[in-house]
């Protein structure tokens, strides 16, 4: 389903958890690659592994492709109009949570996690890990974060004087 209006949304993606993925493709598929050569000249040394052997590295690395594809393209986080929505690594279109920008009362960013405050006294709230955000994307999040609820609790004085 195509996003009415993506000029007004902020989306953080998972690529830093796709890193160790690609390289463990590449790894794999460099394995394969060798096996694969290697086992054609068995016929010349019977020492050397058979060409099947290649299968295994060749399945780790199609399977280790998927999920960095999976971490790279989908959503961790996006900052829209009407809220911050969030999605498990896992089934993210079942398991994705919004919390609308007028529930959230303050945002504390610290070094490897955001926090969503839902109350003055911060008894109440969400911790982000920012893992799956690339460290240079990561002072953005929370620039948009803080600025966006500073807004939402401006307006909110506004409307009640």
């Amino acid at each position: 389903m195509p996003v009415a209006e993506p000029h007004k949304e902020l989306r953080f993606t998972r690529a830093a958890q796709a890193v160790p993925f690609w390289i463990l493709a590449a790894a794999a598929a460099a394995a394969a690659i060798t096996l694969f050569t290697v086992g054609l000249h068995q016929d010349e040394n019977p020492d050397l592994p058979s060409s099947a052997w290649a299968i295994l590295p060749a399945v780790l690395c199609w399977a280790s492709l998927r999920v960095a594809l999976h971490c790279t393209r989908r959503a961790y986080l996006i900052l829209s109009p009407l809220g911050v929505e969030i999605f498990p690594f896992f089934r993210p279109v079942a398991g994705m949570q919004m919390i609308p920008w007028g529930q959230i009362h303050s945002v504390e960013v610290g070094k490897h996690y955001v926090t969503l405050h839902f109350d003055a006294g911060q008894q109440a709230g969400i911790h982000l890990d920012l893992a799956p955000i690339p460290k240079a994307r990561r002072p953005l999040l929370g620039k948009a974060l803080q600025g966006r609820v500073s807004q939402e609790t401006a307006a909110g004085k506004e409307e009640t004087e």
